[in-house]
């Protein structure tokens, strides 16, 4: 059973961004002008960074690499239903949010784009990569950006870096983004790992972060924050952030299986449940999602199966077992009560 317990019906990030988006216009046409006027970056973000949209789930996110302290805090920018938005070199912070609020209201990438520099004294320092909500995307590299400087764009995508050994590291990210399968977090993580390989910041390392958007895909269904990760100081900082979004990604396949169970989706969410086995074969924990996701579906022996193989692996989870209402149906059985302890 998930922690978080079943979505309440509630108003969420995306639902208020529709709200307000017409005061939102408003104050980006007011705020524009005087906002970028006196923006003022004291230390260029150097960095490579990869946006990117899932069409298969909606997700919407940017992953990041600089030796900069606390990159993730400065360069990604994500909303549900709306874009994704990366803002370096001389990164102006507020383009992220300015630049989702008129793709909310409409406006296409290159519109946004364009909105966003021409009130810009700067704007030949910066670089910045824009993706829709239907895979649209559009990049700008200014021409005072610090060599190697320069971005590629596709389908569902943008690739973008300054300060780089060489434009092989924004070809690898958008290589490993076109060629890697799989659910979007892991296309943007592959991304940054290719560019590192390639080359990437000629400075070195020092930060990492990923951040996805998904309608409600925040906890309990809260709010639209899907994955948000960081790694703010480290000698290894994408190595570090792999190893973190792992930890996620086993979480997310998790609640991900619930969410099919909810839905009748029987043979994806085992599917789901499978891969989260994988990623850590040798804990309990996700056998025991899976036998719930199995028990749920009134497939028994498959459902012992599994239950078994988590307890022998974390014996706790027999006791646990007992009070979860998805194994209700097995309450009773006497191969039940043998493995969990009974």
């Amino acid at each position: 059973m998930r922690d978080s317990g079943k979505r309440p019906h509630i108003c969420t990030g995306r639902t208020w961004a529709r709200a307000l988006t017409a005061v939102a216009m408003v104050a980006v046409s007011a705020l524009l002008p005087l906002t970028q006027a006196t923006v003022c970056a004291t230390e260029p973000v150097a960095t490579f960074s990869i946006v990117g949209y899932d069409p298969e789930t909606g997700d919407l996110g940017v992953a990041v690499q600089s030796k900069f302290f606390a990159v993730g805090s400065v360069v990604p920018y994500a909303e549900a239903g709306v874009g994704a938005i990366a803002s370096q070199a001389y990164g102006n912070t507020t383009f992220g949010p300015l630049g989702l609020a008129m793709l909310g209201s409409g406006m296409d990438v290159e519109a946004v784009m364009d909105s966003l520099l021409k009130h810009d004294p700067d704007a030949a320092q910066r670089q910045v990569g824009i993706v829709d909500a239907a895979g649209n995307s559009f990049a700008y590299t200014g021409d005072e950006c610090m060599d190697w400087a320069g971005h590629e764009t596709g389908p569902n995508f943008t690739a973008q870096g300054n300060i780089l050994v060489g434009e092989e590291t924004v070809a690898a990210m958008a290589r490993a983004f076109r060629e890697t399968e799989g659910v979007l977090g892991e296309r943007l993580m592959r991304a940054l790992e290719e560019g590192q390989a390639a080359g990437g910041d000629s400075r070195g390392m020092q930060s990492a972060a990923i951040y996805i958007a998904r309608e409600n895909g925040g906890y309990a269904g809260y709010n639209d924050v899907y994955c948000d990760l960081r790694v703010d100081d480290h000698a290894e900082p994408i190595t570090e952030l792999r190893r973190i979004f792992d930890l996620w990604k086993e979480h997310a396949l998790i609640n991900e299986g619930y969410r099919l169970c909810e839905e009748g989706e029987w043979e994806r969410a085992f599917a789901v449940g499978r891969d989260a086995v994988a990623l850590t074969p040798d804990a309990g924990e996700p056998y025991y999602h899976l036998a719930c996701y199995l028990s749920k579906a009134g497939m028994r022996e498959e459902a012992l199966k599994e239950l078994e193989t988590a307890v022998g692996f974390d014996p706790a989870l027999g006791p646990r077992a007992k009070l979860d209402p998805d194994f209700e149906p097995l309450y009773e059985d006497p191969e039940f009560l043998r493995i969990t302890g009974d």
